[in-house]
This record gives structure tokens, sequence and C-alpha cells, in this order.
């Protein structure tokens, strides 16, 4: 059920975004949520697989909780990580699919997809690649990805039907999504939907 939200979305989106390039360009800046290596392997990421996760992605790192605790990614396949951000998870992602595998990740900040680039390259990663684009209009073909990673994204679009749209659409028959992200247990008031602080940390 979607819920009407008396928000710009587009100020949002221009929010977000900057929270975001802040948190690429001063890592080092106290944020109102945990970044960081620590804070990774806080939430049980897999130390081998991590270590190997250049620091510039690893710096970075915002996510709220571990996706791979859902279930490992099998060698080969076709990984898609929506709100990829500095590409922590991306390139946790690229170790488990292998070569014969893929990983595309997915951010709408400029900032994080050049962080991400950059350690990828640095990395030698050739089955991975990052795409500048919105959750809610994927560049992709229908069916494309075996399996689809998110990180603490999804709590911050406001269109969430959308976005699972686009995910199902993406995704193969029998695929699955693995999502680490925020829930609430009560509603929200109408002057928290409209604090546009929440929607962005």
């Amino acid at each position: 059920m979607s819920v009407r939200v008396d928000i710009d979305v587009e100020t949002l989106k221009c929010e977000i975004k900057k929270t975001y390039a802040q948190v690429s360009t001063e890592p080092e800046t106290e944020f109102i949520f945990p970044t960081g290596r620590a804070w990774a392997l806080d939430l049980g990421y897999p130390p081998d697989l991590l270590a190997r996760v250049p620091d510039g992605s690893a710096e970075s790192f915002a996510g709220v909780a571990n996706p791979f605790s859902l279930g490992v990614l099998e060698p080969g396949e076709h990984v898609l990580d929506l709100g990829s951000g500095a590409g922590t998870d991306s390139l946790v992602a690229a170790q488990m699919v292998g070569e014969e595998g893929s990983v595309t990740g997915v951010d709408m900040t400029p900032e994080m997809i050049a962080k991400a680039r950059a350690s990828a390259d640095e990395r030698g990663l050739r089955s991975v690649e990052f795409v500048e684009s919105e959750a809610e209009r994927l560049p992709f073909a229908d069916g494309l990805f075996d399996v689809v990673i998110s990180n603490g994204v999804i709590d911050l679009i406001p269109d969430k039907d959308a976005v699972f749209a686009e995910l199902f659409r993406v995704l193969k028959p029998g695929g699955r999504l693995q999502v680490a992200d925020v829930t609430i247990q009560r509603p929200v008031s109408e002057e928290g939907r409209r604090n546009i602080d929440l929607w962005t940390g």
C-alpha cells in the first residue's frame, strides 16, 4: 500500500545526493548513521572478502545491515546492486560470483559512482560495472539478473511500488531479492513525513 507523502520528490533527491556525496568525499565526517569498514565488520560481513575491498570504497560504506546474511551468492550469478554507493557490496558480491558472474551497481550519486569505479579498477575487476541511474527507472532489459541486493536504499525512496516493480521486472523468473533495509513498526506522523532530514539519513 502506498502512502501519500507531502514532500517535493526532486528536493528530496537533491538532499539525498548531497548527503551521500559528502559520505563519499568526506568519509571522516560524523554522520547521523554509522559508516566505514569497522561498521561493515560489525554487521557480519565476511572479513576475508571485506579485506579485499579497497579503502576508498570501505571508508564510505553506509549500509544498514548485511544482505549477504540472507544467502551467499553463487559463482556465475548476475547481480544487481541497487543503491551501490561507493561499491562495498558490489565488490564483495564480485568476489562471490567470480569472473564467470557479473555485478552491476546502480546509484544516483555521481561521487559515489566515481569512487566505486576507482575501487573496481584498483582491484582489476572486469566483471563489475557501475551505472548512474535512479531506482524507479532502471536502464536494463527485463529478466537480466539472477539476484538483486540492496542495502539501506529503498527506505530513502518515496515511491516503493515503482522500485519493487522495477526490481521484479529486471529479475529473471525465479530470481531473488536480498534486501537489507530500515523498517518502522508504527505509522510516521504527517510532520515526520514532511521532515526531509528524516528521509535523507
